[in-house]
């Protein structure tokens, strides 16, 4: 990929429109749930596997957990996302509507930092 090309995935990429939703991770193991909501629900793993690979994740009862189960016993899911033209004035209220749904649905604890 030459200069310019590169110059204008990353314009393009950066450019992209949040993706705001709800995930959960899951670990097969034990079968514990955890629901999240935040933007960027499509790239929201390559930071919590990160932080949990290094040890260092804020949510306690998730690192314990990939302690003792370890990275293959877990999964990510994107479990919904909100349609791009939401409207931006409610998007953190819904999606905390959305998420405590999610939560007693899948009986889940909750990712919040």
């Amino acid at each position: 990929m030459d200069r310019q090309a590169r110059k204008e995935a990353l314009s393009q990429y950066r450019e992209r429109p949040p993706a705001w939703g709800v995930f959960a991770v899951v670990c097969e193991a034990s079968g514990q749930v955890w629901v999240g909501k935040g933007a960027n629900v499509d790239r929201q793993q390559n930071g919590l596997w990160f932080a949990l690979r290094m040890g260092s994740s804020p949510f306690r009862s998730l690192q314990a957990a990939w302690r003792e189960h370890g990275e293959a016993a877990f999964r990510y899911e994107e479990l919904e996302r909100l349609r791009p033209d939401y409207p931006e004035v409610g998007i953190k209220d819904e999606l905390a509507r959305r998420a405590a749904l999610w939560t007693a649905r899948l009986e889940a604890d909750v990712l919040k930092a």
